[in-house]
């Protein structure tokens, strides 16, 4: 007999979605239940509650599988009546486009989709490119994992399939734009109705902040490193209204966005909602269109405004992006890049694979990781531009592959040695607002070879 869990799971209708369903968790062991319940597509709407929406409108049928599974490991699961009545519903698709399907094969259909779907929202799925074709959305993509296929998407939402597959990016990409050239647009396409819909869904529950804030004191001149983030989205806001060059493209998802140059050999992407420690910044460089990335950067939500001003104005200046991609990053690169802070007298140190620059006062520095630098597949980071306690917790970073351009590199050490930027200290209250915690490692910089055309 399987042993009980202290966890309730009471599922209902949404309250405002028409097929959605929320789950709210209560008991000891309630993660055991969201673990669960996560793992089968449900999304963390708010403290104890979980989200299922989906495009295909099948929340009902698949919340049903998820109680059963659920009570099969021993959890107790409850079942609203109006959500037991939507469960039991009997309806069909109006015109849909395979008359020939049963129920059932419908459902299976939709629920192909919805992975498809699932994969592109949470990032598996990189979608190059959509057009319409005359009749609904195409778009080719590569799947983002080792070895990952690329694929020739046909469909919106339910009826969304994977119609063709290649061998590699550039032939998924010189394939599509044969046949839809004309049509063509960079990026995945916009949001459908029932995209948007379920994005609303999810966020229903999240808590809003009260109107009134409390003050805080007058802005402070710092050294750049110190300074706030400020508001990353005005700023790219603010870089695409003064460079015409690089087109915004907004993904599927409200989440993230991409801006492209017009040569299609640079991409920006800026993730919204990223944590002060996660990313939120992600630029890579390609030889040509279809090329495999030469090399990229990241950086973290808390990296100060002047920091980005300056990362943004280089790469509008258009320096570099053709480093040179082969050998491995030799003294002369590092002298370059680094030359900045060994001018401003920074402590230079090295600690076996290990080459840093920090400042006096130990909060801010550069790594350069010489083992890293001459792996091209290396996952590592090759340089790191960090502030804060050290570099293993850094409070904000930028992380660079081998071949990122030394005058960008040396851009950036020129900053944290010289510039400034302004801070606005949180009073009291504000401060214990905040809960206390360890802040993690740093997550390392993905694989700046892969054969996707990912960022």
């Amino acid at each position: 007999m399987t042993p009980a869990i202290n966890a309730h799971v009471r599922l209902d209708t949404h309250p405002t979605h028409p097929s959605a369903v929320q789950a709210v968790l209560t008991g000891t062991q309630a993660r055991v239940a969201s673990t669960a319940l996560e793992a089968a597509g449900w999304s963390a709407a708010a403290t104890g509650v979980l989200v299922l929406a989906r495009i295909d409108h099948e929340e009902p049928y698949w919340a049903a599988d998820a109680a059963q599974h659920l009570t099969a490991e021993g959890i107790t699961v409850e079942i609203t009546p109006r959500l037991q009545e939507a469960i039991d519903e009997e309806w069909t698709w109006p015109n849909y486009p395979m008359p020939w399907c049963t129920r059932s094969e419908i459902r299976k259909v939709s629920n192909q989709a919805q992975k498809i779907h699932d994969d592109i929202r949470n990032g598996h799925l990189l979608i190059h490119a959509h057009a319409h074709d005359g009749h609904t959305t195409v778009a080719v993509g590569t799947y983002l994992h080792p070895g990952g296929t690329s694929v020739y998407l046909h469909g919106e939402d339910h009826l969304r399939q994977i119609a063709d597959t290649f061998d590699s990016p550039a032939e998924a990409l010189v394939a599509f734009e044969k046949v839809h050239a004309a049509e063509m647009r960079p990026g995945p396409a916009p949001l459908t109705d029932n995209e948007r819909a379920a994005i609303a869904a999810r966020s229903v529950f999240d808590v809003t902040t009260a109107t009134s804030k409390p003050s805080s004191s007058a802005p402070e001149t710092v050294p750049v490193y110190l300074a706030d983030a400020g508001d990353h989205d005005a700023l790219l806001d603010t870089f695409l209204d003064t460079h015409g060059e690089f087109e915004k493209w907004r993904t599927w998802s409200d989440e993230t966005t991409h801006a492209i140059h017009e040569s299609q050999t640079l991409r920006i992407e800026r993730v919204h909602e990223a944590r002060p420690r996660e990313t939120a910044w992600t630029v890579a460089a390609y030889e040509t269109p279809v090329s495999d990335r030469m090399w990229h950067l990241t950086a973290t939500g808390a990296t100060p405004a002047p920091v980005l001003r300056t990362l943004l104005h280089h790469l509008a200046e258009g320096d570099g992006w053709d480093a040179a991609v082969g050998g491995p990053v030799d003294e002369k690169t590092v002298t370059a890049a680094t030359r900045p802070l060994t001018d401003a007298g920074w402590e230079h140190s090295v600690e076996g694979r290990w080459i840093r620059w920090t400042n006096l006062t130990g909060d801010a520095g550069v790594q350069f990781d010489a083992f890293a630098a001459q792996s091209a597949n290396s996952t590592l980071a090759t340089w790191t531009v960090w502030a804060g306690p050290n570099v293993n917790r850094a409070t904000w970073a930028v992380q660079a592959s081998p071949y990122t351009p030394a005058p960008l590199l040396a851009s950036l050490a020129e900053d944290l040695a010289h510039a400034t930027g302004t801070r606005t200290t949180p009073t009291a209250s504000q401060r214990t607002t905040q809960p206390i915690t360890t802040p993690p490692i740093l997550p390392l910089l993905p694989n700046q070879q892969s054969v996707s055309r990912s960022l």
